[in-house]
């Protein structure tokens, strides 16, 4: 009987063992050691270090001449990554001079097609080098400055002539009485307002001019698309009071009528403009005289 009893508590002393939780054994000296020389397991949040873009080489071959060196301009290639460059010829003019060949020169200043600074040839067309693309072609992009201009360095090219044009047809606002309210501006009507559109937008970036015919044969005498653009915007202007005499500013055989709507001008204006249209409005108005 007294067997039977001590049989039973035993019994019961197992299955409350079997009851209570376990906890792992206390952990030793080495065993601690050995856990601090395990590697941390990176969190979800923690960003993998990016993966390497595939080079895209492009080659630029651009001209250049450095009035100091005696030697003929010549063309000069260029190789950079365009996967570490921006989308934008002047990126990629930066790159090089920053990165490649610091000599070479030419001009540039707001980026946003407002300055009109970067204006040069690209694979065979005037434009903004902040407004033009790169090319997606494998063949090289050419870079060569204004066409039919004197060449002051590499892409800089001489801008006097183009800029005395435009102060020739003085491009201001000029009148014989004074404002109706003294010091006050004088008022335009919104209908005469728009008038102006097509006209005012032009940033003389002389490639609608460099990019004519006519006035590569006469850069001397005839005063180009962007000049008379500007002509013709004053013209317009109701404000203006001056109208007949700049008709009889331009009513030359050179000045004027050296135009012969070829419209590369309509082409090359990185603002999409149309100086063609506004020569021909003149003509029309020196008709009517």
């Amino acid at each position: 009987m007294a067997a039977a009893r001590f049989l039973l508590r035993r019994s019961s002393f197992a299955a409350a063992r079997r009851l209570l939780p376990t906890h792992p054994p206390l952990p030793t000296a080495a065993s601690s050691a050995a856990a601090r020389l395990v590697p941390a397991q990176a969190h979800s949040s923690q960003s993998s270090p990016p993966s390497a873009q595939p080079k895209r080489m492009k080659t630029f071959s651009i001209y250049r001449w450095n009035p100091d060196d005696p030697t003929k301009p010549q063309l000069q290639k260029y190789e950079i990554d365009l996967a570490e460059c921006g989308p934008m010829v002047l990126d990629a003019l930066i790159k090089i001079k920053n990165e490649v060949d610091p000599s070479l020169t030419f001009r540039r200043s707001c980026r946003e097609g407002i300055c009109g600074s970067c204006a040069m040839n690209i694979d065979g067309d005037n434009g903004l080098a902040c407004l033009t693309k790169i090319s997606s072609a494998e063949s090289p992009t050419t870079i060569t400055p204004l066409p039919h201009m004197f060449v002051i360095k590499d892409l800089v090219v001489d801008m006097t002539n183009f800029y005395n044009q435009y102060k020739s047809v003085e491009p201001w606002l000029k009148r014989k009485d004074p404002p109706p309210v003294p010091g006050k501006e004088i008022i335009q009507s919104k209908k005469d307002r728009a008038k102006l559109d097509g006209m005012y937008e032009c940033i003389l970036c002389a490639c609608c001019s460099t990019s004519c015919p006519s006035y590569w044969w006469n850069p001397e005498s005839y005063l180009g698309p962007a000049a008379l653009l500007h002509a013709h915007r004053w013209i317009q202007d109701s404000r203006d009071q001056y109208t007949k005499e700049r008709l009889e500013a331009v009513n030359d055989e050179f000045k004027l009528y050296r135009c012969h709507t070829i419209k590369n001008c309509v082409h090359a204006c990185p603002k999409g403009l149309n100086p063609a249209k506004q020569i021909e409005s003149i003509k029309k108005l020196e008709l009517q005289k």
